[in-house]
């Protein structure tokens, strides 16, 4: 199949997912549906601009074909490689509940801090669910426990057993430091829900994955800023 062949193809197939991204029932320009779609998916705001050039050499190639087996413009391999790599993304985004599916380190309220320190030595986590029976309580964080240790020191409280979570709980400056999001939501979009958080000053320390997004159902992954720092 030639270059050509190959760039067309991935081109009519990226227009059908943009289509579908928009739910349009009527025939509308790759532009504007670039416009519209840019609106609802990260991922085309992400490439955007390489996808109104790729619009422009299917323009060349179409309108200025020579004849049936002679394009005037016969697209890079590179290029190719490259709308093919864009169609693959926008066509099956990777799902969180996919990508960050993990067994999950939680705690209950009356479980020492001993045991959240204990994890934090071993496994270098530094977020950790807490719940009391199966109702979720909030997120305790390192930042939560040096508040705490901090005011033991402040204070010059003496420390003859280590406090429960429940109480270090109360350290965290921001109770609602977490965000609870559905298995189907695109990396992308998660990485895009940080990205607004910080932009409103509310910086989430992470986003925990249920079936549908809801805090009574099974916790089945968590996302941490970490981790979306390494998505491309």
């Amino acid at each position: 199949m030639k270059n050509s062949e190959r760039f067309l193809a991935a081109f009519n197939r990226i227009t059908f997912t943009l289509r579908k991204i928009v739910k349009a029932k009527e025939f509308m320009p790759f532009y504007r549906l670039v416009d519209f779609a840019k609106k609802k998916s990260p991922l085309v705001r992400k490439y955007e601009d390489e996808l109104r050039s790729f619009a422009d050499l299917r323009n060349v190639i179409v309108h200025y074909r020579v004849s049936e087996d002679f394009v005037i413009a016969e697209p890079h391999t590179q290029v190719v490689e490259r709308i093919e790599y864009i169609d693959e993304l926008l066509a099956r985004p990777g799902l969180v509940g996919q990508v960050f599916r993990k067994k999950v380190v939680a705690f209950q309220t009356s479980d020492s801090l001993k045991d959240v320190l204990d994890i934090i030595q071993e496994r270098k986590y530094t977020q950790f669910p807490v719940y009391e029976g199966r109702d979720f309580q909030g997120l305790i964080t390192t930042v939560g426990i040096t508040n705490w240790l901090a005011d033991v020191a402040n204070q010059k409280i003496l420390v003859y057993d280590m406090p429960t979570i429940k109480e270090i709980l109360n350290y965290e400056k921001k109770r609602v430091n977490y965000k609870f999001v559905s298995r189907n939501l695109t990396v992308y979009h998660a990485k895009e829900l940080y990205k607004e958080s910080v932009e409103k000053g509310k910086r989430y320390d992470a986003l925990l994955i249920t079936e549908h997004g809801k805090p009574h159902q099974k916790l089945i992954g968590i996302i941490t800023p970490l981790d979306l720092m390494k998505v491309h």
